[in-house]
């Protein structure tokens, strides 16, 4: 079979969606040299936590041992399942998400399976016998002004709320007559964050996958920075008049502790809303934002399910507790854009 063959017949994810295949043209298996963002053809070997991966399509797809996948080489950071770092073992290596992430997993939450194992069987090379890596395909800068206004989506971890925030948020922006960019800042590529941004109808849709990282843990400030104004630029660009960027994990996560605490986060942002999953984290992170000059407009998450627990929140911080409906209503959100300078809209 030959390689094209074995290109055609593997399941690529949705990690090397913007991959250019025709870029491939060989292979080695020195697996040492791998760095986070290079593509690697791995055979599964035994199921466990992820039994799918997710294609570039959209769609999740079963896999079986002996599959062949083609992931990008990268770490993860996830509490509520693996942290794992970007190491191939020739020997075997792990499936750390399902989005096409491999590497070494050196951590996992008790509550879940051990990882999926793989096989590696080649690093993607270029004509040129460089490897093929994500960062190859990533979006090119534009010039960030003028820039649209940003409000960012925080929380106290994973699972607290953040990305149904900015998904009701994007509907509420939208349902006012507003163009909406949505975008994941960091964590680690998959299709969930990214299609549900897009069902709620935001204009643009953008992640760092899109600026060329499979994963931003580990990666350097200043390279997730960048990424985030090229994202917010291409929405720019691509006619948005405003954008709502989600930032992955909680406050005490190495990269987004390292954002919240740079001055350039809070220039960046018009507007705040900080989700939490009950009364005593809304009112820990509300104060540990204040040490950092940052105030939320709102509070929001899974505290927001219980009248109890909003009322507790809203009392210990002073803050409104939004629901996903007040999120999603276009006055509520207009509210938001006024913040930010925008002027009122037509309801859509």
């Amino acid at each position: 079979m030959t390689l094209s063959d074995t290109l055609d017949q593997a399941k690529w994810t949705f990690s090397t969606r913007r991959v250019d295949r025709a870029r491939v043209a060989a292979t080695d298996t020195n697996f040492a040299a791998a760095k986070p963002g290079d593509l690697i053809l791995a055979h599964v070997e035994k199921l466990g936590q992820h039994q799918r991966v997710q294609l570039p399509s959209g769609r999740p797809s079963l896999i079986f041992p002996g599959d062949a996948v083609v992931m990008a080489c990268g770490a993860r950071y996830a509490p509520d399942q693996f942290e794992g770092i970007a190491e191939i073992d020739p020997a075997g290596a792990d499936l750390l998400a399902g989005g096409g992430c491999i590497g070494r997993m050196v951590a996992r939450n008790s509550r879940i399976k051990p990882a999926t194992r793989l096989v590696p069987a080649a690093r993607l090379l270029d004509a040129g016998g460089r490897a093929v890596n994500l960062s190859q395909f990533a979006l090119s800068p534009r010039p960030t002004s003028p820039r649209p206004p940003v409000i960012g989506i925080l929380g106290t971890s994973m699972n607290s709320g953040k990305t149904l925030a900015t998904a009701r948020l994007v509907l509420g922006l939208r349902r006012a007559g507003f163009r909406v960019g949505a975008i994941k800042a960091t964590g680690t590529g998959a299709f969930g964050d990214f299609n549900e941004y897009s069902d709620s109808g935001a204009h643009y849709v953008g992640d760092f996958t899109d600026a060329g990282m499979v994963t931003t843990y580990l990666e350097p400030l200043d390279r997730i920075k960048a990424a985030s104004e090229t994202l917010i630029a291409e929405a720019g660009h691509r006619g948005c008049d405003i954008v709502v960027m989600e930032v992955a994990d909680g406050l005490l996560q190495r990269e987004t502790a390292a954002i919240i605490a740079d001055p350039w986060f809070a220039g960046l942002i018009s507007g705040l809303v900080f989700a939490c999953g009950d009364a005593v984290a809304a009112a820990g992170g509300v104060s540990h934002l204040s040490r950092l000059g940052l105030v939320p407009d709102a509070l929001t998450g899974l505290v927001s399910c219980s009248p109890m627990a909003s009322a507790e929140a809203q009392a210990a911080t002073g803050l409104t507790v939004l629901t996903k409906e007040d999120l999603s209503d276009p006055a509520e959100a207009t509210g938001f854009a006024l913040r930010a300078g925008l002027g009122r809209r037509e309801a859509a």
